[in-house]
């Protein structure tokens, strides 16, 4: 039978068979200029983060203090490199996501976390608002076990708040960091580009208990 529940995850049996070529992208952040694919400079850090349509979720990170760069693409599927017409069919099991790279001696992944759990709401399963299916679900996806450990107790910290707001459970998930294949080009800073575009973002309200502001949070 024809696999056409986006809200579902597919598997390996019917997931789109993608292609070995990856995508080609200008290796430049379009606002700060840094490259987007490795090379870092040593001493950064990585994570990926999936809050809902990636547009607005890879700008409120580039905004951040300490944020070196940014890119958006699809990782935690099955479909090897790819495209953003596939990812919308549900077929490929990819989430959208915002790799973020880091100075840890200007921010920190705790500040990262909270502008992620207070940006989106991640009780809401395969969606985001009215953006529906598998690639707008809620995930954290790291480099290391520091990071996986903090990421675990940040959620535990989190579903208290959401609960004493009389919210729901958390369904964000949380993996070592798969395999991220860069989205199309016009993706990228996709909000730079067009000024208007669509932004998906709403938070719940809730604050992320025991963590400083980390200084920039617009409503979108």
């Amino acid at each position: 039978m024809f696999f056409n529940d986006k809200s579902v995850m597919p598997d390996a049996s019917n997931a789109l068979r993608g292609r070995n070529e990856a995508m080609k992208i200008h290796n430049q952040h379009a606002v700060n200029h840094a490259p987007l694919q490795p090379p870092f400079p040593a001493g950064l850090q990585q994570v990926l983060f999936g809050l809902g349509c990636f547009w607005g979720a890879e700008r409120r990170f580039w905004q951040q203090p300490g944020v070196y760069t940014t890119a958006v693409g699809y990782a935690a599927g099955f479909t090897p490199n790819p495209w953003y017409e596939e990812v919308c069919t549900g077929r490929t099991g990819h989430n959208e996501v915002v790799l973020v790279v880091f100075d840890p001696g200007i921010t920190s992944f705790t500040q990262l976390l909270k502008v992620f759990w207070e940006a989106h709401d991640p009780t809401q399963g395969m969606r985001q608002g009215n953006d529906r299916g598998t690639q707008y679900r809620s995930g954290i996806y790291t480099f290391s076990d520091s990071q996986q450990a903090e990421a675990v107790a940040s959620r535990d910290q989190y579903q208290q708040a959401l609960s004493a707001a009389g919210l729901g459970e958390i369904t964000t998930e949380i993996l070592p960091a798969p395999a991220f294949y860069y989205a199309e080009v016009e993706h990228q800073q996709y909000l730079h580009k067009n000024p208007g575009g669509y932004c998906g973002l709403r938070g719940t309200g809730a604050l992320l208990p025991n963590v400083l502001n980390p200084g920039i949070t617009p409503s979108c």
